[in-house]
Order: C-alpha cells, then structure tokens, then sequence
C-alpha cells in the first residue's frame, strides 16, 4: 500500500515499483527520493531496456536491501535468433547474421535443457561490474580489453512460452547474479545460430510480485496530488 506521507517515507518503507521502460533503476530511485526527501536505494538493478519488479527501500528499510536482492527472481522476455550483439541485447547493432530456417521447435526447446541447474556463467562485458572501481561497460566502451570471470549461479526453470520466429518467448526462475542477457547469448550459441535478448520484464523477486507493483506515473500523481475524504 502506498502513502504519500513524506513522514512515513522517512521512517522506512518498501515500495514496488513496475520500472517504466528506458528509465534506468537510478532515475527510479531519484525520482522518488525527490518526491519523499527519504534516504533510498532498490534490490536490483534493471537495464534500461528492461521493465518490471524494482524493490526500493527507504529510511529503515534499507537495511533489507541485501536480503531482498538475494531472493530468487523470475524474468519473461522475447530472445531473438539469429545474430548476436555486442552487449547481448537491443543496445547495440545486430551482427554475426546465421539462417534459422532449420530450427524445429524440438531443437529450441531441447536447446534450454544444459541451462538448467547450477552452471557457470560469464557476464557481459557491458556491465555494472566494477573493475579498480569503475563499471567495466565505461572501459568495454572505450576498447579497453575487459576480463570478466565466470560466476557459479542456479537456473531452476528455463521455459520456452512461445516461438514466433525469429523471436522465440521465455519465462526464466533463476538465483540471484544471473544475466539474462548472457542466457540469450550462450542459449544462441547451444542453438547454433546466435541470439540477443529483446526484451525483458522482471516480475518476481522473493515473494514480491510484479502484480503489486506500482506504475512509475502512478506513484507520482499520488505524492503530487494527494486524494482527501472528499475526493
């Protein structure tokens, strides 16, 4: 439940914040800390391209930050096959072009099976990873060669929901850590034919769901222009 008492705020509270599409978590995160003036932060980061379940914590509240972001996550989301990207998803330039016309529906589904359970992963290079204290998608920019080690992580279901080619849908329950846009890639590698990830919706974390999330506009009209007894 959402209150516009900025008091409220102060103290501590966990808000549910559906993540508008191109916002970046922090332009969630500064947006709401300059309507409650509350100390702030949120319980995972979505790519800007990403939409969907943004936890953020005020006042006392944040002390939960770690143990929400811990908590197993579940994405839905559209990988494309295909062609690769650089940053494994639709912000940057499709490349590596391969024919598809052979995939069966069989071979894409059976294509999910070795990501299933604990694997190790590789995360892109165009990511918030910190490198000597600077996010190594600033040096991946810049053509610095970045070195990223593979991180053990648990993928507990990997679906295929609908296939549309090129694009084919997915729904992924997975740990905390994982990159759904390394899962495109590798999964387009195992597919033979490359793939990006494009698009992404994040609608579980824990035990939070997407379905009581707020929408960004929303929470922004209420704080703006509170209702009264009368309205």
């Amino acid at each position: 439940m959402q209150t516009n008492d900025k008091a409220n705020y102060q103290e501590g509270a966990v808000i549910l914040i559906n993540k508008p599409l191109t916002w970046t978590s922090f332009d969630v995160v500064r947006k709401i800390r300059n309507l409650t003036k509350a100390k702030i932060g949120h319980a995972g980061t979505l790519d800007p391209l990403a939409t969907g379940l943004l936890i953020c914590c005020t006042g006392k509240m944040t002390k939960k930050i770690n143990e929400y972001q811990a908590q197993e996550k579940e994405y839905t989301g559209t990988f494309t096959l295909g062609a690769t990207t650089p940053t494994f998803d639709k912000e940057s330039e499709p490349e590596n072009f391969k024919d598809i016309s052979h995939l069966t529906p069989e071979a894409i589904v059976a294509a999910t099976r070795p990501f299933i359970g604990e694997i190790m992963q590789l995360p892109p290079i165009h990511s918030a990873i910190k490198q000597n204290g600077k996010p190594i998608y600033l040096l991946a920019r810049k053509g610095v060669d970045v070195k990223v080690e593979p991180r053990k992580l648990t993928i507990k279901e990997f679906e295929i929901t609908g296939i549309n080619l090129p694009e084919v849908s997915f729904r992924v329950v997975c740990s905390t850590g994982t990159y759904i846009r390394s899962l495109a890639n590798d999964y387009g590698a195992e597919l033979g034919c490359g793939a990006y990830l494009s698009s992404l919706c994040r609608t579980r974390i824990g035990e939070f769901k997407l379905a009581d999330a707020t929408e960004m506009e929303d929470f922004i009209s209420q704080y703006a222009a509170p209702k009264t007894d009368n309205q």
